[in-house]
């Protein structure tokens, strides 16, 4: 599996930094295991909640395991600082599970980058809230967040 450099590259810029944050949104929000694992070297070492994951086939591994059960899956990812090669986010997303039990997840992440822009490591912490179906803020068709749709910020997350 070759893996493509990945603008924008660091050191980030505010501007750059955001885009890669949006990128990375746009990603997960395709829910497509094996685009999303191409961001990342063919090594990188993940740590998600408990479970950890190291190089591309346990990675597209985790995300097909996750999207199998985390149905109808929404992601907003929001730029939290920056520092050179580093990335650290905040984020929110929303799901329900095979039983129809609707979830919203809080989490931040520290990335850490490669020079050919491929993320190297990732260390996620996440914390998830039972919600009601009319809680949900997440309204989007399936896919990438819209353009004018809020982010965690505007919505008060």
């Amino acid at each position: 599996m070759t893996h493509e450099p990945r603008r924008p590259f660091p050191p980030f810029t505010r501007e750059s930094a955001a885009e890669k944050v949006r990128l990375a949104e746009d990603g997960w929000n395709s829910r497509d295991p094996e685009k999303v694992a191409l961001a990342y070297t063919v090594d990188s070492q993940w740590r998600n909640r408990a479970e950890f994951a190291n190089g591309y086939e346990e990675i597209v591994s985790f995300l097909t395991r996750k999207w199998n059960r985390e149905l109808d899956y929404r992601l907003i990812k929001e730029l939290w600082a920056f520092d050179g090669n580093r990335i650290a986010v905040r984020f929110a997303y929303e799901y329900h599970d095979d039983s129809g039990n609707w979830f919203r997840a809080y989490g931040n992440e520290n990335w850490e980058f490669g020079d050919d822009g491929l993320m190297h490591h990732r260390y996620a912490c996440i914390n998830e809230l039972p919600i009601k179906a009319s809680e949900r803020l997440f309204h989007w068709p399936l896919g990438r967040r819209p353009d004018g749709h809020p982010g965690l910020s505007d919505l008060g997350l």
